[in-house]
């Protein structure tokens, strides 16, 4: 069995932790919120917590454009990327996209009828939020929201990210943009 090095020798090295952090496939979304300060972001830190009240959460960096609106926002929504949208989810990634409601100009997408964010058409399922609690959290915030409403798409599969790649369930990668899992 091979020996496993110390955590504090590697804790602290950026590229180990996402190498490691890497390892796990998750789903891919589009968080949004609406409003006056509308935006959006690709984050595949996203995880169910509770059936019943309905929570779910959110991780944003602190770095992060989102982060700041997240602060202004009693509401936001998360649109769970289908397998063919690798090319939105690039874009929520790339940090040169025009902010604010512009930035919705080369998507399609409705309005949240509970939480008046953009919820991203194509999407395999939204979810619609209202925030219940905040938890600072290293380099991030932990953002967890309460469930307004739900729909999902029956029969697509789910865009979801491994390794620094955007994968498909039929297993054809497509590499990511470098910071892609980071996204404004």
């Amino acid at each position: 069995m091979e020996k496993l090095q110390p955590a504090q020798d590697v804790v602290h090295e950026r590229a180990s932790l996402r190498r490691v952090f890497g390892a796990f496939a998750t789903g891919v979304t589009v968080v949004t919120v609406g409003g006056e300060v509308a935006h959006g972001m690709t984050a595949n830190s996203f995880t169910a917590v509770s059936l019943d009240p309905p929570l779910i959460l959110v991780c944003v960096g602190r770095d992060a454009l989102m982060h700041e609106v997240m602060e202004q926002q009693p509401a936001f929504a998360v649109s769970i990327l289908a397998a063919d949208q690798t090319q939105l989810a690039r874009y929520f990634a790339d940090k040169r996209r025009p902010v604010g409601r512009d930035q919705f100009n080369a998507v399609s997408w409705s309005s949240g009828a509970h939480s008046g964010a953009p919820l991203i058409d194509g999407s395999l399922a939204h979810l619609e939020c209202e925030l219940e609690q905040r938890h600072e959290a290293g380099d991030h915030t932990i953002y967890v929201g309460r469930v307004l409403s739900l729909w999902r798409r029956p029969g697509d599969d789910a865009l979801l990210f491994l390794n620094g790649q955007f994968l498909r369930t039929d297993d054809q990668p497509e590499p990511a943009q470098p910071g892609s899992t980071d996204a404004a």
